[in-house]
């Protein structure tokens, strides 16, 4: 099965006219690229792994009879569906592609600050999920600063 015409139109979509730009391949696999790559798929997988969690914890709080808000599993799908754009985007970045890279540099900016203005919302989401949030945040913290660096700018650079 032959999924790249599906890709492609997803690249499309998520990358608009410049979908098919792509960096240098020779910096694209340079070790340091390659290694910061690395770094995000972890962090990106912990930021998943955070998200099932709290699916867990609000699933589990549910069958014992605890209410949970209609905010605190909108915040869950949210973020399961934020982490897997997130992954998309990576992967997408690590085979080069420009607008995915600059997509991804821009959501691990953009989320952690709305993440964090929603949980300092009194009363909006239970304590436990409010920690979630700016343990969320703070990884993505660390992704928008591998993203944020020299070499990964010099990486995916637009050309002249």
């Amino acid at each position: 099965m032959d999924l790249e015409p599906v890709i492609t139109k997803l690249d499309r979509i998520a990358g608009g006219r410049a979908a098919g730009e792509k960096a240098d391949d020779e910096l694209v696999e340079h070790p340091r690229t390659r290694r910061a790559f690395t770094w995000i798929s972890w962090l990106l997988a912990l930021e998943l792994l955070i998200g099932l969690a709290a699916l867990v914890v609000a699933i589990v709080l549910f069958a014992q009879g605890t209410v949970l808000a209609f905010p605190v599993w909108m915040r869950i799908l949210v973020v399961l569906g934020m982490t897997a754009t997130l992954f998309y985007f990576a992967w997408r970045a690590q085979k080069g592609y420009r607008w995915a890279y600059s997509r991804l540099r821009l959501f691990s900016k953009i989320f952690p600050v709305i993440t964090l203005v929603m949980a300092a919302i009194p009363g909006l989401f239970p304590f436990w999920m409010v920690t979630e949030q700016i343990v969320f945040s703070l990884i993505l913290i660390g992704i928008a600063d591998f993203l944020d660096s020299d070499h990964m700018r010099r990486v995916f650079r637009r050309p002249e």
